[in-house]
């Protein structure tokens, strides 16, 4: 089912002659935390890149992700979820993150949790996006939908709230509709020669993937028992051929989360390595040897100068 509304002028439909030429531009995928848009962005790039958990505050950086098709390249952005409280450092970050992504975009993605409806956070991300000539509402979690009609309604509201070039409901676990959000992506983007090789599929390095690997193994295995102010720091990286050697420190701000990460017997850690290990095996196609410590730093999120000196803002 595509619902689509205010269409836009025909000269950026599929089969006007436009569409024959090559296409490239970014888009922004954007929305408020846990609405699924990082399970949105492996799907349209046909693999997994951004990490995923059921947290809020998973998605701390800009993540580049290519796709590229004969005739476009689409360069999906994917931006931290929305925070509604900036008190704290890590908080306003985010949010200049993601202003950031937005400003950079030809086309956003305003990701919504079709299964629950507008909410006040969905909102305020659509505050600030009214103003950008072109989006698409994106319903994700459509298979979590017991009564179809309740998907129409909140089309029909969305479309009374400000102009969408579409509204697509998707699934991204299911990769429901995903064809129809891709072709619909790429008749918007503006005629242009790609910027990427075709076989690359992201601009961030192999160093910075292996940390995120860690880091989402380390919200995934321990859930809420860990606190947010946590992350991981690669202390050194090389590259022989046919294996990677990796040394990396989860930072925690307290002595009692160090305890948390390790488990009983260093078993915490160990899992999380063994799990990390696969998924970066796989990744770079090549054997990975990972070292990992446990650091406490009590101040490393407290401010903005701490954040970057870990990489953050970057």
């Amino acid at each position: 089912m595509t619902i689509t509304m205010q269409p836009s002028p025909t000269d950026h439909e599929p089969n006007s002659p436009n569409a024959l030429e090559h296409r490239c531009g970014t888009i922004a995928i954007v929305g408020r935390p846990n609405v699924g848009k990082s399970s949105l962005l492996n799907r349209l790039i046909g693999q997994k890149l951004a990490i995923t958990s059921h947290r809020p505050q998973t998605t701390r950086h800009r993540i580049l992700g290519l796709r590229t098709e004969p005739d476009a390249q689409l360069i999906f952005l994917d931006a931290p979820g929305w925070q509604r409280k900036q008190r704290s450092a890590m908080n306003r970050m985010l949010n200049r993150t993601a202003e950031q992504v937005i400003d950079e975009a030809d086309l956003v993605l305003w990701v919504i949790d079709g299964s629950q409806g507008l909410v006040d956070e969905d909102l305020q991300v659509l505050s600030r996006l009214d103003q950008h000539p072109k989006k698409i509402a994106v319903l994700n979690k459509i298979d979590r939908v017991k009564i179809q009609n309740k998907l129409y309604l909140l089309a029909q509201d969305l479309s009374q709230r400000t102009r969408f070039e579409a509204i697509i409901p998707v699934s991204a676990e299911r990769a429901t509709q995903i064809d129809v959000l891709l072709r619909v992506c790429k008749a918007h983007l503006p005629i242009d020669a790609p910027r990427f090789e075709p076989d690359e599929f992201t601009d961030r390095s192999e160093r910075f993937l292996a940390a995120e690997i860690i880091r989402e193994k380390l919200f995934r295995l321990l859930g809420d028992e860990l606190p947010y102010q946590s992350t991981v720091l690669i202390e050194q990286f090389s590259e022989e051929p046919s294996l990677r050697r990796i040394q990396a420190s989860i930072v925690v701000q307290r002595e009692a989360q160090r305890a948390i990460v390790l488990g009983q017997g260093g078993q915490g850690i160990k899992r999380i390595g063994t799990d990390a290990r696969r998924d970066m095996e796989r990744l770079f196609s090549s054997k990975v040897f990972l070292g990992l410590h446990v650091k406490v730093r009590d101040d490393w999120a407290s401010n903005e100068l701490g954040l970057a000196a870990y990489g953050y803002g970057q």
